[in-house]
């Protein structure tokens, strides 16, 4: 009886892993031809986010929800503004357009409050990426795909302790931006040194290479200098250089030219919180909740980080980051 039963189990999971290997085989190939490997309705999902004109990071992340969206067989709405009314404007275009789903980042959450609550309303599921963590689940969004903001900045003050740091500087590039508030706030509290924050103008790189570069000089004594984005790693490093400091240049996210700085050794490492993966599973989640009223999360975000990258781990992702999908 024994023998019968593995043989009847045997050849039953044999069955359904060969089914499922094909199916998953046959959806790989449809993906990467740019046909859908469903059978569901088009619908259309909208994306609003806060990014500036030319932020590469989120050109990732548009990468990452187009390929979502071609495989789900999704008519896919990309809109921006580092203006949080002007993004405010966007979601109400796509409510009053009827959208099937709508996916929002929060990174000034108040301005957006009351027109997620429209969207909510109105029956659109609204799934939050990148920022507004905390506020996610307030607003009435399914749930928040990125990483936990003060978690990630922990991490950085914790690399930066274990480096042995003594005096940080944390550089913020877009004021009112409660995100990187956050990263800076969780830097200083797991640092075992000291930190403190320097706002500069974002949208003017010559602007905040002066006013780092002025830091530099009026306090040699700074080792470690954190930015919140990869396109200011490399400006930190030219302000690092015309100071003649010393210090560690480190930052979130990653690019071709934070690969290639993480491996030559002049940047120490990196936190990588995946923004191919927040723009992918946004738009398969919202496809999963049209589809099958499924929600991940449990009512906590879904991290997508961070990941502390150093010049090993970046000679591994470089042909991924080449690609523009890390």
């Amino acid at each position: 009886m024994g023998a019968v039963l593995a043989a009847v189990l045997g050849a039953s999971l044999a069955g359904c892993s060969s089914t499922g290997g094909k199916r998953a085989e046959e959806r790989a190939k449809a993906a990467e031809a740019g046909r859908p490997a469903v059978s569901t309705p088009r619908w259309t999902f909208a994306m609003v986010t806060h990014a500036g004109d030319g932020d590469t990071f989120w050109d990732i992340v548009q990468k990452g929800a187009k390929e979502a969206a071609a495989k789900d067989n999704i008519n896919f709405v990309y809109s921006h503004d580092d203006q949080a009314q002007q993004q405010a404007q966007f979601v109400q275009n796509a409510i009053d357009q009827k959208v099937d789903g709508l996916i929002v980042s929060l990174a000034k959450p108040d301005a957006l409050k009351d027109v997620i609550g429209k969207a909510v309303k109105a029956g659109i599921p609204v799934v939050t990426v990148n920022s507004g963590s905390a506020q996610s689940a307030e607003y009435g969004a399914l749930t928040h795909i990125g990483q936990d903001e003060g978690i990630a900045g922990e991490a950085v003050g914790a690399e930066l302790t274990k480096r042995g740091k003594r005096k940080a500087v944390c550089v913020l590039h877009e004021q009112g931006n409660v995100g990187h508030e956050q990263r800076c706030a969780g830097a200083k509290k797991a640092f075992g040194g000291s930190m403190e924050n320097l706002y500069v103008e974002g949208t003017n790189m010559p602007s905040v290479q002066a006013a780092l570069q002025a830091k530099l000089q009026a306090d040699p004594s700074v080792d470690a200098i954190v930015t919140l984005g990869a396109p200011f790693a490399a400006t930190a490093l030219k302000a690092k250089d015309a100071a003649g400091s010393k210090a560690e240049v480190d930052t979130f996210d990653l690019n071709e030219a934070v690969a290639r700085d993480l491996k030559s050794g002049a940047l120490g490492f990196a936190v990588d919180q995946q923004p191919y993966l927040q723009g992918y599973e946004a738009v398969d989640l919202l496809w999963l909740n049209r589809y099958n009223a499924d929600v991940l999360g449990g009512g906590r975000p879904v991290l997508t980080g961070p990941q502390i990258v150093s010049g090993a781990e970046a000679a591994q992702l470089e042909k991924y980051i080449k690609r523009g999908t890390r």
